[in-house]
């Protein structure tokens, strides 16, 4: 069983930056897809960005050119770099790995926009 852990979560300014990390523990990291989602409240977990094995990246259009996603994997660790936040991004971020059959989650890192 895969084991993911989040960091970097926490309280920003409007317009401020946020780098969050997610390391993972086994294998098949360099193999698999990694993704971020995030849960507002109320709402329903939505896909933030993910990054293919190969590198290829996706964004949800209300991230596009503000958020980055990048992958390290002789670290087991996938990033992502949040800039220009906003009070829309407030939301718990998870990340998933994703390598059939494989499908991990995170616990989750709390991400709060606010003056």
């Amino acid at each position: 069983q895969v084991q993911l852990v989040e960091s970097g979560g926490g309280l920003v300014q409007p317009g401020g930056s946020l780098r969050l990390s997610c390391a993972a523990s086994g294998s098949i990291f360099s193999g698999a897809r990694m993704g971020w989602y995030r849960q507002a409240p109320g709402k329903e977990r939505e896909l933030v960005a993910r990054i293919t094995s190969g590198g290829d990246t996706h964004y949800v259009d209300s991230v596009k050119g503000r958020f980055t996603i990048s992958r390290d994997n002789a670290k087991n660790t996938v990033y992502l770099q949040m800039n220009s936040l906003k009070p829309e991004d407030t939301a718990v971020y998870y990340c998933n790995l994703y390598l059939f059959p494989t499908n991990s989650w995170g616990q989750g890192t709390q991400v709060t926009v606010s003056s």
